[in-house]
């Protein structure tokens, strides 16, 4: 894999799912993605699909062998999931940090007002999915995101997004520049 140069000052991209059990629910996806604005993430890509199977027994493939592995891949693929590649300063640990522990009762107790402890269900049916490293991110971002190339992005839609103005755009649900000149997304 080829490094990609990044300003020290660069926005940070981070791969959050929105799982089948909040996507089934159009309050709960609301609410998730008016958290995702109001802790002042820059929607880079979103989009919808429906995972196969095969799909999500790839992705999940380091935990193949473990004991919530089957049930894991078997709700992934159960219904509708919503994928957003996400921006910001620190964009990793404040998407996680938003979501909350994994574990839904440790969420409840520890972190409340997280997305997780508010709407997660089970381990499983947490609500939300968030990268767990910039390696993490790049790899998980290519999976669901193959169009996207994020050193054409750090060259061209970083800076004017970083330096702004920017706009979120409610009919696409994402954020562009602002100003004239300004790529969009493709």
């Amino acid at each position: 894999m080829t490094s990609i140069l990044r300003s020290p000052q660069a926005l940070q991209l981070t791969l959050a799912l929105i799982k089948p059990d909040a996507v089934a629910h159009p309050l709960i996806l609301e609410a998730v993605h008016q958290q995702i604005l109001s802790n002042k993430f820059l929607i880079v890509r979103m989009r919808e699909l429906l995972w196969r199977k095969e799909e999500c027994q790839q992705f999940y493939k380091e935990h193949e062998g473990r004991f919530f592995y089957q049930r894991l891949v078997e709700f992934m693929a159960s219904g509708p999931i919503r994928a957003y590649i996400l921006a910001h300063k620190d964009a990793i640990q404040l998407w996680r940090t938003l979501m909350g522990p994994t574990r839904v009762f440790r969420a409840r107790h520890v972190a409340p007002d997280s997305i997780r402890g508010s709407f997660g269900l089970t381990d499983t049916r947490n609500t939300t999915h968030g990268s767990d490293s910039v390696v993490s991110a790049s790899r998980e971002i290519a999976a669901f995101f193959p169009d996207f190339s994020e050193q054409r992005w750090y060259e061209e839609e970083e800076p004017q997004l970083r330096c702004g103005p920017v706009r979120y755009s409610p009919e696409g649900g994402i954020h562009c520049a602002a100003g004239p000149g300004g790529p969009g997304p493709a």
